[in-house]
């Protein structure tokens, strides 16, 4: 990180969960928060200035500033990605946050504008693209590569030699299978397990656990 101070693009759940861990974690001031025109409703959020990004340019140039676009998985991903892009045709750096809390073990560089919260294992020779949200409590095997733009929600397996394609989407408590390939823009839904190569667009989801037809104080052994 270059310790110059943070915006923030996005006034959402996960904009105000990071500038938690940056402040708290990292010790990263983030001066503003930032948002088209268009969804400006106030001149503040959170307690600091909000900012059209039509007029960031002006008040927060990219010398002076870092960013961090925090927005979450619509449209497969492309929605952070759009704004991504857009911020870095203006000629804007972004920061790249890994939890103290986190175990990393790979020796090669994350990616800029991805977030790794706690409590995640990333093994050795693991790869990590840009513009990635890695939630809490994940394992990503030895060899694995996680392409740009992905989404990894809480407490997925991915195992070794796993190629994450670029704009995916995991699930919470998803299984990926050793030495398979997850094609891009694929969405694996809550409690999927992958044991397969998997085509672009695909979306696998988990069957859903059916209702006992008993309720819980019908139950002889509870």
């Amino acid at each position: 990180m270059d310790g110059k101070p943070v915006v923030i693009f996005g006034i959402g759940s996960f904009a105000a969960v990071a500038e938690a861990y940056l402040r708290k974690d990292a010790g990263r001031q983030v001066v503003a928060y930032t948002v088209d025109a268009e969804y400006v409703t106030a001149d503040t959020y959170a307690g600091k200035p909000l900012i059209a990004f039509e007029d960031l340019l002006e008040s927060h140039p990219p010398a002076c500033v870092s960013l961090l676009v925090a927005t979450g998985f619509r449209r497969v991903n492309g929605v952070r990605r759009g704004i991504y892009e857009r911020c870095q045709e203006l000629g804007y750096d972004f920061i790249t946050y890994v939890s103290s809390n986190a175990f990393v073990m790979t020796d090669e560089p994350l990616g800029k504008n991805t977030f790794v919260f706690e409590a995640n294992v990333i093994q050795p020779f693991v790869t990590i693209g840009d513009n990635v949200v890695v939630w809490s409590g994940n394992h990503i095997g030895h060899h694995s590569r996680v392409e740009n733009h992905c989404f990894i929600a809480s407490h997925a397996v991915v195992s070794g030699h796993v190629t994450v394609g670029e704009g995916s989407f995991i699930g919470v408590n998803a299984t990926l299978r050793d030495g398979i390939t997850l094609g891009s823009r694929c969405v694996v839904g809550a409690g999927a397990v992958v044991l397969t190569d998997q085509a672009e667009g695909t979306v696998l989801r988990a069957t859903p656990a059916a209702p006992h037809p008993r309720k819980s104080w019908e139950l002889s052994n509870f």
